[in-house]
C-alpha cells in the first residue's frame, strides 16, 4: 500500500465484503458504525494423526462442537469506529454504542480496553481482524485484573454467575438501528 488513505479504504470495502453491516458517519471515511455480533457455538473440523509404533500414521478428522459463545452469546452491539489519519500505522478507536455490561469497557462511554488494539497493534492488522479476532476475544475471555468498569470486575471475579446473568440481562436490552 502506498498510503494511508489507500489502505484505509482498502480495509473499510474488504469490512464491507465480509458482510457487515457499516453505516458511514459525516462525508470521509474514518469514522463509521458496524453491527458487531457476539460469539456463537460453532463447529470446527480438526485433524489428528495418530502414529504407531509400526511409524505408520492414522488421519482421524473430528468436528468439534465449541460451545464458548459465553454469557455475551447471541448479543448484537453497534460499533463506533474511527480510524486515525495514521491508520494502519495506529490503531483505531473502538467503542460500543449501546450497553455492555463488561469489565474492559467503559460502562458511560463505551470505550474498550483491549491491548490488542490499544497497545499491540501492528499494520498487519485490518479491520476484520478487530470484528473476527480482537472482539470475539474481549467477550470470550474478560480481563477483571484490568478493568475500566470496576463494578462488572468485582462482580465477575466474586460470583460469576450473577456476572453471566447480568451480562445475558443487559443483552435483552439491546436496541441498534442502522440505516
Amino acid at each position: 500500500m502506498s498510503s494511508p488513505s489507500k489502505r484505509r479504504e482498502m480495509d473499510l470495502m474488504k469490512l464491507m465484503m465480509s458482510d457487515y453491516k457499516v453505516e458511514m458517519i459525516n462525508d470521509g471515511m474514518q469514522e463509521f458504525y458496524v453491527e458487531f455480533h457476539g460469539p456463537k457455538d460453532s463447529t470446527i473440523l480438526t485433524t489428528l494423526f495418530i502414529f504407531s509404533p509400526l511409524f505408520t500414521a492414522v488421519l482421524i478428522y473430528m468436528l468439534v462442537n465449541l460451545s464458548r459463545g459465553g454469557p455475551y452469546q447471541g448479543g448484537v452491539w453497534k460499533i463506533r469506529v474511527e480510524l486515525p489519519d495514521a491508520y494502519p500505522y495506529k490503531s483505531p478507536s473502538i467503542g460500543f454504542i449501546n450497553k455492555i455490561y463488561h469489565p474492559n469497557v467503559d460502562e458511560m462511554s463505551g470505550s474498550v480496553c483491549l491491548d490488542v488494539i490499544n497497545q499491540t497493534w501492528s499494520p498487519m492488522f485490518d479491520l476484520v481482524n478487530v470484528f473476527e479476532v480482537f472482539l470475539p476475544q474481549l467477550l470470550l475471555y474478560p480481563n477483571p485484573s484490568d478493568p475500566l468498569n470496576g463494578e462488572a470486575a468485582a462482580l465477575m471475579m466474586r460470583d460469576r454467575s450473577t456476572y453471566d446473568l447480568r451480562v445475558k440481562g443487559s443483552l435483552s436490552v439491546t436496541d441498534i438501528k442502522f440505516v
